[in-house]
């Protein structure tokens, strides 16, 4: 099928805030191309759950092409028109499914050498919706903190080599009721700016008690639906399922699959941590792996005012297949091996947070739990230094706030 030939009674599947504003842009869709529609209908579907920093990028997208000029338009989709599709993609239903779709796109353009020509097409066309969209005016600067090494009572390993270089590395940080004092500071933040999902609280281990303005997502609050999740993979492994079904498998798993029946905010909430779940690569089995998926999607996605992530003891590693099986039994935790991840973690957060608008302005925290090493970063403070001088949690808050 080809756009033009799009009805509104084909979107009657999607959730009901996806039909409606596929329904509104149907005029659109139907002048695009068949190689570029499904690229929005893939964003359009899951409109539902999507955080609202995601909404407005997508209908300020939708926004862009409508007021393109007829002949601007024509030249901005004529390397997508050129693509050469297979008539199985062109009999493929991606109006209903063009997640799938696309994964068959993608192979046959790398089979049919199209790939180069696709990817400086996709890239020139998001650099000038990029150039197009306002400067982004936020209400705060970003914070992001991060906590390593829950459980760890020394190491030799030297911390935070990475961020270091980019602010200063304090050696004589008072750990004394520093968890607390980190979370309390950024409550306060969220109920001084109680925007949805604009502050987020991200635990590999038990999470403290925190208030309702911080979005919170925890590894062991999500072991039901891991125990499902890995009960599914370990089926698929031991059937030697193809790896293309397999993704398929992963990605048409929704909240109602794995126990969770929440509505408003809170499903919106449950379907991104299904997807930290079917869409990361060892979130299942590692806590570390899913702080880190966890804070770069949230970052990725939501864009919050403020993100910390905390990172806990993991599973020591061993063979998928025990890991697997071991899901349900007693743990084996690795605290030193996790705080090495922890660290590559926190560098790893870091860079999410400078890919944000208002990057310039940002500030970062981490913090090794329960011992007096500490790096802050921010636009007043220097690059590569050290700190020697006695200080609290609350004092290198107050150097970032």
């Amino acid at each position: 099928m080809l756009p033009a030939q799009l009805k509104a009674e084909q979107f009657r599947s999607y959730p009901p805030l996806a039909q409606s504003l596929a329904v509104d842009n149907i005029a659109l869709f139907r002048r695009l191309p068949a190689s570029f529609v499904p690229f929005l209908l893939k964003e359009v579907i899951s409109y539902d759950w999507k955080f609202p920093a995601e909404r407005l990028e997508l209908t300020q997208q939708l926004a862009y092409l409508k007021d393109l000029p007829a002949a601007q338009s024509d030249q901005e989709m004529a390397a997508f028109a050129r693509l050469r599709l297979s008539s199985q993609l062109e009999n493929f239903d991606w109006v209903n499914a063009p997640g799938q779709y696309l994964e068959q796109l993608s192979a046959h353009l790398w089979a049919t050498h199209q790939m180069d020509g696709f990817r400086a097409a996709s890239e020139s066309y998001v650099h000038k919706f990029n150039a197009s969209l306002p400067p982004e005016t936020l209400p705060l600067r970003r914070m992001g903190i991060v906590v390593v090494g829950e459980g760890v009572a020394e190491t030799k390993y030297r911390l935070f080599r990475k961020v270091r270089r980019q602010g200063v590395y304090f050696s004589q940080v008072n750990p004394q009721n520093g968890l607390q004092t980190l979370l309390e500071a950024v409550q306060a933040r969220a109920v001084a700016h109680p925007i949805p999902f604009a502050h987020w609280y991200i635990d590999g281990g038990n999470p403290e008690l925190v208030g309702a303005a911080l979005t919170c997502v925890s590894y062991p609050g999500l072991a039901s639906a891991r125990r499902a999740i890995n009960a599914k993979m370990k089926k698929a492994y031991e059937s030697a399922m193809p790896v293309e079904a397999f993704r398929t498998m992963l990605a048409q798993m929704g909240p109602d699959d794995l126990g969770m029946h929440a509505t408003g905010n809170a499903a919106v909430l449950d379907h991104f941590e299904v997807t930290l779940l079917t869409e990361g690569s060892g979130t299942q089995v590692f806590s570390t792996t899913f702080v880190q998926w966890a804070a770069r999607e949230a970052l990725r996605r939501a864009k919050p005012l403020t993100l910390v992530a905390r990172f806990a003891p993991r599973e020591r590693e061993r063979p998928m297949n025990e890991l697997l099986v071991a899901s349900s039994q007693k743990p084996s935790p690795d605290p030193e091996g996790a705080l090495i991840d922890a660290d590559m973690g926190a560098w790893y957060t870091w860079l999410n947070l400078q890919r944000l608008p208002g990057a310039d302005q940002s500030s970062f925290l981490v913090w090794f739990e329960g011992h007096n090493q500490a790096v802050i970063t921010g636009p007043s403070l220097p690059h590569g230094t050290v700190d020697a001088t006695p200080i609290d949690l609350q004092g290198l808050l107050r150097k970032i706030s």
